[in-house]
C-alpha cells in the first residue's frame, strides 16, 4: 500500500501586490488543479480582493487557461495574477512621446 506523502505534493501559491507579497507552501493530494491548489491554500482570506472565480491564474509565469482542469506537479508554483490597471501598448507609446518631447526641449 502507498504511503500517504507519497500520494501528496508540495506546491506554492503565490500573489503580490506593488508594496506586499505572499508565497504560501501547500501540501495537497495529487490531482489537485491549479483553481483548488489556490482555494486550499486560504491566501484569499489574506488578500480578499481576490476574485477566485475571475482571476487569471499560472504556473511560474505561464497563463494556464483553464486552471480547474490543470493538474499540479510537485514543485509548481501557481500565480494570481491582478488584472491590469493601464494597457502597456498605451503605457509604451505614452513613455516614447514623453521622451520624444523632452528630447525636443
Amino acid at each position: 500500500m502507498a504511503d500517504q506523502e507519497e500520494l501528496r505534493l508540495t506546491v506554492e501559491v503565490a500573489y503580490a501586490k506593488p508594496f506586499e507579497q505572499k508565497i504560501l507552501s501547500v501540501k495537497v493530494a495529487k490531482g489537485t488543479t491549479v483553481y483548488d491548489a489556490v482555494r486550499l491554500s486560504g491566501i484569499v482570506n489574506l488578500f480578499p480582493e481576490i476574485n477566485l472565480e475571475t482571476a487569471k491564474l499560472g504556473i511560474f509565469g505561464k497563463a494556464v487557461p483553464k486552471p480547474q482542469e490543470r493538474e499540479l506537479k510537485a514543485g509548481d508554483r501557481v500565480e494570481i495574477y491582478r488584472p491590469l490597471i493601464a494597457d502597456p501598448k498605451e503605457a509604451r507609446r505614452k513613455r516614447a512621446e514623453k521622451a520624444r518631447l523632452n528630447k525636443l526641449g
